[in-house]
């Protein structure tokens, strides 16, 4: 269990991992500390009633699933991913290359 202690004002509070109930799948969850801090700062007044895996399913329900196409980075020559229709006109990087390309330019 985890324990986290925050001053608002000039009192501490303290918050503390907690296991509730999903009211969507019946599974138990833990409302973290970090997540009640959170909650507490965004001024949210009441506890998550569903898990992630089944909030995260609601937000997604009405979108549909995404497209990707495969192509050739153009650094390595790997096969890239991507979420958009390439074109001939401009270098597409898989992953790795286009963090690291990233990390050189910042």
């Amino acid at each position: 269990m985890y324990e986290e202690e925050v001053k608002v004002g000039a009192e501490a509070e303290k918050f503390v991992d907690e296991t509730l109930v999903c009211k969507d799948c019946g599974n138990e969850f833990v409302f973290t500390a970090g997540e009640q801090r959170f909650y507490k700062e965004k001024g949210f007044m009441n506890k998550p009633k569903a898990c992630k895996a089944c909030r995260d399913a609601k937000k997604n329900a009405g979108r549909a699933p995404r497209e990707y196409f495969e192509t050739v980075c153009a650094q390595c020559g790997g096969v890239a991913k991507v979420t958009f229709q390439p074109s001939e006109d401009r270098p597409v990087y898989c992953s790795a290359c286009f963090e690291e390309r990233k990390k050189a330019q910042g």
